[in-house]
């Protein structure tokens, strides 16, 4: 609360001083909008307000202060990436309410090897979060292994009923950080894992003309993911000692847990083809892309008529006309159910991209890059993109990853235009750092979750975490070096 009272009190007097101080160089918009940046950082640091009305009173004002017109200001709002995120959040809003996700996961599970050893039971569980954390929020992923976790750490304590035994178990920290961990790391793998993937692809596409697609995301992305997941198994089991062999049959736990579910139901049917379909029209222009050219029969059509947004809201669309049970009159989603989608995170994505094209259309991301080149250094791509991982980071321990993307992208972007450099490494450099809040609770919501289990002692999570942030920040520069280069991202 404390925290909360100073930063609503810093805000504004941090906007007063930057309004009176001559600021040489920048133009009136420029100045304003320096103003306005530094009481939504402060804003977003100390969550005075919740970050997404930050981000919608850094709209506000920008246009009180004449900066921009409500129309520009508002159009970031309806970009086509805004309804990517919709259409994604509905889908993986309906893959939730199936029951398919628990389904995925005890079916990956049900494997004896998977849960003989507590070192394969962390690989086990890691994977799966993993995997799920692609294509869906990292917070609902964690929220959703939670109690899959907990539940498997009750049965090694030897009585289901009462985790007494787990909160003095090493492996259960283990086990807690690999679920906050893994969620994290697999958001990265896809645009449409976390919400920073898709504002580097916005402001590249806007503010430098470079389009990446979905494909060439994850080309690049995809395998750092699997590297980063891979890292957390290893740091953790060498700090937690995950070795030996388990006492208990968790396979019975595990086939217990299946039985609960049942044989598959229509809905579960349903969204996993519905989801199947749009990941396949989601990859399949950028691959066509690669095999001949971006100027192709096939890439062209899908640009023009089948665009990723597109796709997104038309797999959201066929999960309310799919039916269920057509006697009843239900179908797959209802709208109660969507309606119930994470909108904060979309006004604060369009409230980012808002913030980050004045930026850039001002000037004032160029001048505040260029103090940041002069200050670190950087007179090379990959000199900048070192720079932008560690700044990424870094942002992220103190505010989300989405308000770290928001203002550091734009940023970036101006100093690779300024100083002739390709700006998609360091772009993706910062965004990927952005993903990489692993030390304190408030660093990000799957932090908080696992946190709030108990099973994580505070000092535990911030000693792990550095060593995460540390040696995942030189597997991206590393990934980055040999990617980029390799798919002529440079």
């Amino acid at each position: 609360m404390v925290k909360r009272l100073a930063g609503l009190a810093l805000g504004p007097a941090s906007f007063a001083v930057i309004l009176a101080l001559p600021l040489g160089g920048l133009s009136p918009r420029a100045h304003h909008l320096a103003a306005v940046f530094v009481w939504a950082v402060i804003y977003w640091i100390t969550e005075a307000l919740p970050v997404p009305v930050t981000a919608l009173l850094a709209s506000v004002l920008c246009v009180v202060l004449g900066i921009a017109p409500a129309q520009t200001v508002l159009s970031a709002y309806g970009d086509p990436i805004i309804f990517l995120f919709i259409g994604s959040f509905m889908l993986a809003a309906a893959f939730q309410e199936s029951g398919l996700d628990r389904r995925v996961a005890f079916a990956l599970l049900r494997f004896p090897w998977a849960t003989r050893t507590p070192a394969r039971l962390l690989a086990a569980l890691g994977a799966i979060t993993w995997a799920m954390s692609l294509w869906m929020s990292n917070t609902a992923t964690t929220a959703l292994m939670l109690p899959v976790g907990v539940g498997m750490l009750k049965s090694l304590a030897g009585d289901p009923e009462s985790g007494s035994e787990t909160s003095r178990s090493q492996f259960a920290i283990a086990l807690m950080l690999m679920l906050t961990w893994a969620s994290s790391t697999g958001g990265v793998g896809t645009p449409v894992g976390s919400p920073p993937n898709l504002i580097a692809l916005s402001m590249l596409r806007d503010l430098a003309g470079r389009r990446l697609t979905f494909f060439d995301w994850m080309a690049v992305a995809l395998p750092m993911a699997v590297l980063m997941l891979a890292l957390c198994w290893v740091i953790l089991t060498v700090r937690y000692g995950a070795r030996g062999r388990l006492d208990v049959d968790l396979h019975r736990y595990v086939a217990v847990e299946r039985g609960r579910l049942g044989p598959w139901r229509r809905s579960e049917v349903n969204v996993a083809a519905v989801f199947g379909l749009a990941v396949a029209l989601w990859i399949l222009p950028g691959a066509a892309a690669m095999l001949s050219s971006p100027q192709a029969p096939i890439p062209l059509f899908f640009e023009r008529h089948l665009p990723e947004s597109i796709v997104a809201l038309g797999a959201a669309v066929l999960l309310f006309i799919l039916p269920v049970d057509l006697r009843r009159g239900t179908f797959t989603l209802t709208w109660r159910r969507a309606a119930g989608i994470d909108w904060g995170t979309i006004l604060l994505f369009g409230g980012g991209l808002a913030l980050g094209k004045l930026m850039f259309e001002t000037k004032l991301a160029q001048a505040v890059g260029t103090a940041v080149v002069r200050a670190s250094g950087a007179d090379s791509v990959w000199a900048l993109t070192a720079v932008a991982i560690v700044l990424g980071i870094l942002l992220s321990e103190a505010s989300s990853n989405t308000a770290s993307a928001s203002m550091l992208v734009p940023t970036i972007i101006a100093v690779a235009a300024g100083s002739g450099m390709s700006p998609i490494p360091p772009v993706l450099g910062a965004t990927l750092g952005a993903s990489f809040g692993f030390m304190l609770p408030v660093s990000t919501p799957p932090n908080a979750i696992v946190y709030g289990s108990g099973l994580v002692p505070l000092k535990e999570m911030m000693t792990s975490g550095i060593w995460l942030d540390v040696t995942g920040g030189a597997l991206i520069w590393v990934g980055l070096r040999l990617l980029c280069p390799l798919l002529g991202l440079v």
